[in-house]
């Protein structure tokens, strides 16, 4: 049994503000969200990171991702300012996961909210081409 915080609350041992429940996913707002409406796509069935993840749970979990951040972005739900909409998972501790329990975040975004995305990245010089070729290659073969 997972004892994550996101199975307790799916379990019901622990509590949460629930928009959407289905055989496959729940959805609940984020206790530490960052924006009002910043809510978690989660599936029912605990994996902790994308490879234990069933890939048609995945696709249900994007489906309805993508559900709410189009009713968040037609003004649908009138008490959540929505200009944009970031969607987003860390898979991993070193790509920022702080839950195991594999979970699509759902952010409305807003001009001057408080959340800033940088990094810095190098600027682009087609003579690198060649790499991203070579790299693009690489990962067709295993698809």
């Amino acid at each position: 049994m997972n004892d994550s915080i996101f199975s307790k609350i799916i379990r019901g041992d622990a509590p949460g503000s629930f928009i959407y429940r289905d055989e496959t996913v729940s959805v609940f707002l984020d206790v530490e969200g960052l924006n009002p409406g910043h809510c978690l796509v989660v599936p029912n069935q605990p994996a902790t990171c994308l490879a234990e993840l069933n890939p048609e749970t995945g696709k249900h979990i994007f489906l309805i991702a993508h559900r709410i951040a189009n009713l968040y972005r037609t003004g649908a739900v009138a008490c959540v300012k929505c200009e944009g909409v970031n969607l987003w998972l860390s898979d991993g501790e070193v790509a920022g996961q702080e839950v195991f329990h594999v979970h699509l975040h759902v952010v409305p975004r807003f001009a001057g909210d408080s959340l800033t995305i940088t990094y810095d990245a190098e600027l682009w010089d087609e003579s690198r081409r060649s790499q991203l070729d070579e790299i693009a290659f690489n990962i067709r073969q295993h698809l």
